[in-house]
């Protein structure tokens, strides 16, 4: 994980933690730091960039990993909706934590609202601190990966900072990961 990795093409990147769009040449030296939620945080010369789980072959990615996030998505195509939407949600990382947003508690509602035959999930999270500049994209990777499931017509992401994020709204488990307990 802390081996030095040369991309093998030119990648779309998101500068950590402005949330700005940068592309990275071919050949630039990265290291992994993180590989969860599907993405990939990569230290580089000029600082942490959040690479695609689209662009993992330019990493060298194993992508039987990959094939068995699938099989897990498979398992919960049966599974009730709000199971399934907690699902994709405990699949979001900050990229500069390695524990998911659910278990992060950052995640303060998540309901799902039907109208006119149509399913729209709407969740209300906030973040570790407010001027986070990968606000945006966090929520945005929710939104998308929500409209993955089958039977969603559309999800709404809204951040929210009442009540603000403490330590305290962690769980177990990501206290665990944390090294906090």
């Amino acid at each position: 994980m802390h081996e030095e990795i040369a991309l093998a093409r030119e990648v779309e990147a998101i500068r950590i933690p402005s949330g700005d769009s940068i592309t990275l040449p071919i050949g630039t030296p990265v290291f992994i730091t993180q590989r969860l939620g599907g993405t990939y945080t990569v230290a580089t010369s000029a600082g942490l960039a959040r690479i695609s789980s689209k662009d993992a072959d330019a990493l060298g990615v194993d992508l039987e990993k990959e094939k068995e996030k699938v099989a897990e998505a498979e398992r919960l195509k049966d599974a009730p909706l709000e199971e399934q939407v907690w699902a994709q949600l405990k699949s979001v990382y900050d990229p500069e934590i390695p524990v998911d947003i659910v278990n992060l508690g950052l995640v303060y509602d998540c309901g799902i609202e039907e109208q006119d035959g149509k399913k729209t999930v709407a969740i209300k999270m906030t973040l570790t601190a407010p001027g986070c500049g990968m606000g945006p994209v966090i929520a945005a990777d929710a939104q998308a990966k929500i409209m993955t499931i089958e039977g969603i017509d559309d999800a709404k992401v809204e951040l929210v900072w009442d009540p603000a994020w403490n330590q305290d709204m962690i769980s177990e488990e990501g206290k665990m990961k944390l090294g906090m307990i």
